[in-house]
Order: structure tokens, then sequence, then C-alpha cells
């Protein structure tokens, strides 16, 4: 062995032919892990005009930047929100409309503190009920078409919970850890609370590194330890595909417990079993599965449809969204003499007209709502013969309904009606937002806030609604048409019929591309046109599919029939509804 020219390998043949074993040699120090003396912590706080990142705004942003619990820097700079602050947040803060009226705007504001933040690999977000501060920045980053780092995030709430017992403490809100550690008292100010947060955490540091634990990588493991159930299930993961496609967590009877997606199949299982995974609920999951089914899929968003329609199908019980699409509330105009605008839960062929489907039954009566102030349609439930004087309703005798049962109206005129309800849900909403907005700026004119906002939000609901069923129907009513996007080397290649995936493949480097997308238009699935409201697809799956045939990088190459949008349509409004949306 040379003494002098390097050190020798660190495992394997030796001259001589002596090997070392890999368990004998010492690691690198990446082997050992990131000491946290070399983690760059980012502390924020964010100061803001409510509770919901849709409908509430940043107006104030502070930032302490510190590393081996020394601060390197400080950050902070009010917000103007646009909007007047709240007198509830003004009270509590002590943040007025006139002082953020000069301030940066929320654009300029967060490229200030990312730049301040400079997040890197070893750069670590902190802040103190972290998801709070996290969810407004990245709202207000994706608000401006500002790209999210997404950086690593450390929550000291969720880690003075483990490290700062209840005996100690009463609660582990900012301020009582702030006694407890000695630190810069809390103000409802951004900058003040950072540095209190700040200090919090240097006091949870000492007692980590009390407990050996001295890496970042130790530190994130520290957060959420694997659960003996988690251990235990890693063979789970074994054979299971480095693919895009979809994974059925099952029990013993093999039973659907959980249905996920993944690029990467065989990397997403193993977080099941590893730190990373911190929901309780999946957490549980994983200790009642015995098996891992994969479905390997061509494309990735064969595999996001593919979970749409497992999860609607099979309703593994530890999903929370997409279970029940049939359960979903609509609006539609009821097939009467005289129709209506009603609230239903299932759509079939013998509606005038369709809206939907929506959320939940109070954004559904919201829409509706908007309707009846806009057109002068019945609201009663009775059963309408032709007009009968003695047949009118409470709201007719109020003179708040033009239904026909008064007497008010012929059925051509009633009728002429209800096709401009049809229109505005499919069509041309411009009658609606007219009708809504006088109302809301006559109220607010007349200071009568609390009334405009419920018509805000009655219009928001509408629109919003109105955007999803037109973008749904457009695609929808297409019966062929063939898209290709790059994946990397590759090209994802889609048909999509009638607003349903018929088919997909993956366009390999050196493959012939006429001669796949002959055998995939010929193979793909044929679907009938759709029949009435409802479209061949679940809504959720069309959107799916809108999403991806909307990227700048997606090339069109089959078209039959027509892709339009309505002139008139509600995407006119998107931004309206996005500044507007009711929490």
């Amino acid at each position: 062995m040379p003494l002098l020219g390097g050190p020798p390998p660190l495992a394997g043949p030796y001259p001589g032919g002596v090997t070392v074993p890999k368990d004998l040699v010492q690691g690198s120090f990446d082997d050992l892990g990131r000491p946290l003396a070399d983690v760059t912590f980012v502390v924020v706080d964010v100061e803001t005009t409510g509770t919901h990142p849709a409908t509430a705004a940043l107006i104030e942003v502070g930032a302490v930047r510190l590393r081996d619990g020394q601060v390197l820097d400080e950050f902070t700079t009010l917000v103007n929100p646009h909007a007047p602050v709240p007198a509830s947040i003004t009270l509590l803060t002590g943040i007025t409309t006139a002082m953020v009226e000069s301030a940066p705007s929320p654009a300029a504001a967060l490229s200030a503190f990312l730049d301040f933040a400079g997040f890197r690999p070893g750069t670590v977000l902190v802040a103190h009920n972290a998801p709070f501060d996290v969810r407004f920045l990245k709202a207000a980053c994706a608000r401006h078409g500002i790209p999210w780092p997404s950086p690593a995030v450390l929550d000291t709430l969720q880690l003075a919970r483990r490290l700062v017992p209840r005996g100690e403490v009463r609660n582990h809100r900012l301020d009582t850890l702030a006694r407890v550690f000695g630190a810069h008292p809390p103000a409802h100010r951004a900058l003040d609370d950072a540095r209190a947060t700040a200090d919090v955490l240097r006091g949870l540091v000492g007692r980590l590194r009390a407990r050996g634990v001295d890496t970042w990588e130790e530190l994130r493991a520290f957060r959420s330890p694997v659960t003996s159930g988690q251990r235990s299930k890693r063979h789970l993961a074994d054979g299971i595909p480095e693919a895009p496609g979809v994974y059925v967590f099952e029990d013993a009877s093999g039973d659907p417990l959980y249905v996920g997606k993944s690029v990467n199949l065989r990397a997403r299982v193993r977080s099941y079993f590893t730190a990373a995974e911190q929901r309780g609920r999946i957490k549980e999951m994983v200790g009642r599965a015995v098996r891992v089914q994969p479905i390997v899929c061509a494309t990735a968003v064969e595999a996001e449809v593919r979970e749409l329609r497992l999860i609607a199908a099979r309703k593994p019980p530890y999903n929370r969204r997409s279970r029940h699409p049939e359960r979903a509330p609509w609006l539609v105009i009821t097939a009467e003499e005289f129709p209506r605008l009603a609230v239903v839960r299932q759509v079939g062929d013998n509606y005038l007209g369709a809206l939907g489907p929506f959320s939940s039954s109070r954004t559904a009566l919201l829409a509706r709502d908007a309707l009846h102030q806009a057109f002068p349609v019945r609201q009663c439930t009775h059963r309408i013969t032709p007009p009968r004087p003695d047949a009118a309703c409470a709201l007719a005798e109020m003179g708040r309904c033009g239904a026909p049962c008064t007497g008010a109206q012929s059925a051509a005129e009633y009728a002429a009606h209800v096709q401009a309800v049809a229109q505005a849900m499919t069509g041309d909403v411009s009658a609606v937002v007219a009708a809504l907005t006088a109302r809301i700026d006559t109220l607010a004119r007349e200071l009568r806030y609390e009334e405009a906002a419920l018509h805000r939000d009655r219009l928001s609901a509408f629109l919003a609604a109105a955007v999803r069923t037109q973008r749904v129907r457009a695609l929808s009513a297409v019966p062929h048409l063939v898209a290709a996007r790059p994946a990397g080397a590759d090209w994802e290649v889609c048909v999509v019929r009638y607003g349903r995936l018929a088919g997909s493949a993956r366009l390999r480097p050196g493959a012939d591309p006429h001669t796949l997308l002959r055998t995939l238009v010929r193979t793909a699935e044929s679907v009938p046109p759709p029949a009435g409201a409802l479209p061949r697809a679940d809504a959720a799956e069309t959107e799916c599919l809108l999403r991806w045939l909307e990227a700048p990088d997606v090339r069109l190459l089959e078209v039959e029939g027509s892709w339009v949008s309505p002139v008139g349509g509600a995407e006119r409004y998107r931004q309206w509804i996005y500044r507007h949306t009711p929490a």
C-alpha cells in the first residue's frame, strides 16, 4: 500500500487481495447529515387582513435570518393590500389603512422577501404555526405570478408540542413560549413576532441537542418519528416499479384502504414508511394494510384520471376527496310547465339546464339566489297549473316573485325568462353580472356592507360554477381530440373523446410517431356522445384533462368538431372570482 499519493479507497480490494467491509468504513460528513449549526433558518411572520388566503391579503411581512443561533440579518415591510384594513385587524396589530396605502405592492414585497430569504438547499423556512404563514405566502405568490421556491419548512409550534410538555406550560402559543425561553416579546407585528419565534427556535434547538439531535436529518425524523406500524410494513414497497401510475393499499380482505397516484410509484409508496409521512389517518391506514397493488400507467395524466375513477368506484375509506362525485349538488331548471330553479343531487336528461357540480349545497343555493335576482322566475315549490289568481304565493303577494301563478305573465313570456336563465348557465352571463354588481354598488354607497357582501358571495358562487360548467361543456362537445405534451425526453400522447380520456401512450425517442398515433387512435375507447346535461366523464376528470391540455407546451394533433367557449361566458370574470370567492 503506498504511503503517499492520497488516502486508500474507502472499501473494496486492497493490494494483496485484502478487502475491507463497507460497514467498517468511516462514512463521509454527507452520510452523517447536515449539522444544525450549518443550517440557515429564515424565520418569518406575516400579518393579514383575515384568516383565509382566498379572501384576505398580506399587510406586513417580517423575517429574521440566522445560523448557529446568530442573527445574520432582518427584514420587514408593510404591504399594500389594495383594500381597507378591517377595524378588527387594526385593533389587533395597530396597522391602519393609511399606513399601508403608500406601502409596496404585494408583488414588490414578496420579491423583496424572497431576495432576502435567498432560499437554497441548505435553507429552512421557520414560522410558528407555519401552515398559516406558508399558505398566505404561497397564495400571494400564485396570485401575482411569482414562483414559490418550496423550501423545507419547520413549524416551531409542532416542535414545541414535542419538546415542551403541558406540565410546563398551559399552551404552546408564541407569547407563552416566549416567556418560557426569555424571548423577545411578540406584539402582533411581523418583525417582532419573527424575532420572538427566532428566540423560541434557539431554545428548542438547545433542548434538541440535549436529546442528541445534532443534524437537520435527525430533526426531521424527530418531528415525526416513524411508528412501529410503519416500520413493520416497509416490505410492502418491495417490487413496486419506478414508473408513473396508481397505487392501492389493501387490507387482508382485499378491500381498498387508500388510492393514490405518483410519477414514481416506488418512491411514493416507500415514503409512507418514513418520517416524511405525518398524517395520523394515513399512519393508521398503513397499520391496517397488508399489500400495495401498483397500476402502471403510460402517462402522468392517465394516472391522475385513473386515481379519480378508482376512488369514485371503490370508495376507499381513507381517501377524503372525490369519493362520492354522484352526491355533488347541481343547480337545475326543472322540466315543468312553468319551470323553476332547484338544487338536486342527481342530474338526468329530464332537466332543461344544469349548473355544477358544486362543492356544497350552500354554494349551490348562493348561485340560485344570484339567478333569482337577475331573472323573474318563480321561487315557490308549488306545482303550477295554468295561472289562477287564487294560486298566488306569499312572495307574489309581497311583489317579489314574477311567477305565472300570479297571473302577471303569459306562459310564452315566462318561457322567455327560463330561456334567459339557461343561457346564463351555459353562455352569456352578463345579465347576472350586471344585476348583481349594480345591487352591490347601491348597497355599498348606502354603507350596507354586510348585505353587499352577501350579494358578492352570490355572484362569485354563480360565476365559479358557470366557469366550471362552460369549460367542461366545451370539451365534452368535442367528439375526438388528440394532443401531445413533452415529458422529459419523451412525449405524452392522449386521446380525449367527449371530455373523457379514451387512451394515452408515451412516445420514446427514436420511435415512429405516426405508427404510435395510428395505433393509439385505433385502440382508444369508443365514447358515445353525451345525452342531456351530464358529460361522458365526471367533471373532475374533464377538468384534469383541461389542465393538461391548456399547458403552454401542448400540441394539438387531431381535433374533430369545435372546441370553443361562449363569447360572453364566465371565463372573462376569472380574476373577479378569484378575488371575491367566499370563505
